[in-house]
């Protein structure tokens, strides 16, 4: 059988997609799989790059060349990586790849794939929407404002006094569709708060500002389509207030603790919420659920990530290697649910049409 694993992206999170299809590459048992490579440039060209047999020397080979007539990579039509007998991996982080868009052309062609449906990943994706629908669950949030960039532009003034009415500083100001800590920036007056937003609305034109609380990141990762798996929650051990982009992904400053050291009542609450979330939204496949716990084990839902980070340092593969399912056999169970999925689906339509 074959995996098109697809890279890149047209998201600011284009290079952590690229680290993470490396791991992937590293981890796939290739005495049953064959691994296409198709990669989407930042321009939005689609690449089909070598078959590969057997796990890559180096992650050079992700670097595709298509220029020379002696280069083994082409640009191709994105219908043009149809096939039977494959399923797609699509190792893409953030807008145009983990927001529903990847997952509706795939479902139009109708080839299986990997992960959370159309639905499931345009709500999830966007933070605001996310919060709307969990909210109806009563699911902890910590406090927020939503800000649209037109009422930005409008009124400025009328948002930093709702904003002030609602929050007290610091704030985080985030971009509703961005992951990766990508836009992300601390207010700790209106002046920081000014040119946060400013920031931000360079990734987005839908923004939420955060009420800053003093906590622990903790995470818990979720497996599964109907019958639903978690995992113990893992910590993210900080010793800075924030980890941007580069402290996540180029210096590898991140420091995980597994199993988080927390009571086991807010293990399992974190977990119940955890599911919960991914069963509302309507998750399939994976997902990994983030919280804030504050010193009076207080839960306060993030986010829900529907393609988080699979590169070697990422808690996603960490948590589920830490509760006995290896990195390989966490690849081959996604492709399997990726399958029971468009299974499933292409059953309920021959039911309809009969």
């Amino acid at each position: 059988m074959r995996i098109i694993l697809l890279y890149g992206g047209q998201s600011a999170e284009h290079d952590v997609s690229i680290l993470s299809a490396f791991s992937v590459l590293n981890a796939v048992y290739y005495n049953y799989y064959q691994v296409q490579l198709v990669y989407i440039t930042k321009e939005g060209q689609w690449v089909k790059g070598p078959l590969l047999n057997e796990k890559p020397a180096s992650e050079e080979v992700l670097h595709l060349h298509w220029q020379n007539a002696g280069d083994t990579a082409q640009v191709i039509q994105p219908c043009q990586i149809k096939e039977d007998n494959a399923i797609v991996l699509p190792i893409l982080h953030g807008p145009n790849g983990e927001d529903g868009t990847i997952q509706g052309f795939l479902e139009t062609i109708g080839m299986p794939y990997v992960g959370a449906g159309v639905m499931t990943s345009a709500s999830s994706m966007d933070k605001i929407t996310t919060k709307y629908i969990l909210h109806a669950v009563d699911i902890p949030q910590v406090p927020y404002v939503p800000v649209l960039k037109n009422q930005w532009k409008e009124n400025p003034k009328k948002v930093f006094e709702q904003c002030e009415g609602t929050l007290l500083y610091p704030m985080f100001v985030k971009p509703a569709n961005m992951g990766s800590s990508v836009g992300i920036s601390e207010a700790h007056n209106r002046e920081e708060l000014q040119e946060a937003l400013i920031e931000a609305y360079h990734y987005d034109s839908r923004v939420v500002i955060e009420q800053s609380i003093e906590a622990r990141e903790i995470e818990v990762a979720i497996l599964g389509n109907e019958d639903v798996r978690t995992t113990l929650p893992g910590e993210i051990v900080k010793d800075v207030a924030f980890y941007d982009y580069n402290s996540k992904y180029i210096d590898n400053n991140i420091k995980m603790q597994i199993p988080a050291k927390i009571p086991e009542e807010v293990q399992e609450k974190a977990r119940q919420y955890a599911k919960t979330a991914y069963t509302t939204l309507g998750g399939s496949g994976l997902s990994r659920c983030d919280f804030f716990l504050t010193s009076k084990n207080e839960l306060f839902l993030n986010e829900l990530n529907t393609m988080p980070g699979f590169t070697q340092f990422s808690m996603y593969p960490s948590l589920w290697e830490k509760t006995g399912l290896p990195y390989g056999d966490l690849i081959e169970e996604l492709i399997q649910l990726g399958l029971n999925q468009y299974n499933q689906k292409k059953k309920l339509h021959v039911d309809v049409d009969e």
